[in-house]
């Protein structure tokens, strides 16, 4: 078996399709298709259902395919081992965190790190869903949940608090005339969002946002109330915190790795600054 065929089915069973894998892989359909009758041929088995309009799995081609996050994983470590073995002084280091802790929290800090740490280069991804570790889309994530993979190292650092704010016009309406800022129906299970509803009873959300930098913006301009970190309403001299009826939500933050880090001296370097400054903004409270 040729493991570079591997590569391209795994490819295939990740994107869906020829097209969509041949994109991603940088080749022609063609290229694909060769690569993975070329593995079909290799096993004995038949991997893949060819129609007219598209390619599936087979049932023996899901079963080959259910390993790939597992090689995939092994790949990143090997990877991770070998920048730990490197003499190279510039290494980089790839950090994904939510949005609004990567540019509240970390962006702000990292012209510090890089005059203290000049051979260490940082990439910064703030993004809301979870990256994928074992795909290399990062190499350290700030997350707001514990993951559940035995196989991450994992360190609570923080915990983030909320509260509502607005700006001052709205200390003098009636708190029944209030009307509020949301998040849109994709994130409607955070625990913020949830707290949020059960704080409605019956008024009104006028206005809804994925991006929680465009609810405050709305927030700042007098449109309604919304729900923040403390560490971006309270250092906001358009808002004001107001007095909520129900305790506030907290969220724990977790630093996740691959344990492999632990051996590189630069990573290292990463974790500790990003436990330094995200603790101070956000102290640890009790473990919830």
């Amino acid at each position: 078996m040729d493991w570079q065929d591997l590569h391209f089915f795994f490819a295939l069973a990740r994107c869906g399709s020829l097209s969509a894998a041949a994109r991603e892989l940088g080749v022609d359909h063609a290229t694909v298709s060769r690569r993975i009758a070329a593995l079909e041929s290799s096993l004995g088995l038949r991997l893949t259902e060819r129609l007219p309009r598209r390619t599936t799995l087979t049932g023996h081609g899901r079963i080959i395919a259910s390993g790939a996050d597992e090689m995939y994983r092994i790949a990143d470590r090997i990877r991770i081992q070998a920048r730990s073995l490197c003499d190279e002084p510039a290494v980089p280091i790839n950090i994904s965190a939510s949005p609004a802790v990567a540019a509240h929290l970390i962006a702000p800090a990292i012209a510090g790190f890089t005059r203290k740490h000049p051979g260490i280069t940082l990439s910064l991804s703030g993004v809301s869903h979870h990256v994928l570790l074992n795909k290399s889309e990062a190499d350290i994530a700030v997350r707001l949940e514990r993951p559940d993979d035995p196989d991450l190292m994992t360190r609570r650092i923080g915990t983030m608090r909320f509260g509502l704010y607005a700006s001052q016009f709205w200390q003098e309406i009636p708190q029944e005339d209030w009307v509020f800022i949301a998040y849109d129906s994709t994130l409607a299970h955070v625990t913020q969002q949830q707290w949020l509803d059960s704080l409605l009873n019956g008024r009104r959300v006028i206005f809804r946002a994925s991006d929680l930098m465009a609810q405050q913006q709305a927030a700042r301009k007098g449109l309604g109330i919304v729900t923040l970190p403390c560490f971006m309403g309270d250092n906001d001299s358009e808002l004001v915190r107001l007095q909520e009826n129900l305790p506030s939500p907290v969220r724990n933050i977790w630093l996740v790795a691959y344990p492999e880090l632990k051996r590189d001296h630069s990573a290292v370097v990463v974790m500790d600054f990003l436990a330094e400054i995200i603790g101070r903004s956000c102290p640890p409270g009790k473990n919830i």
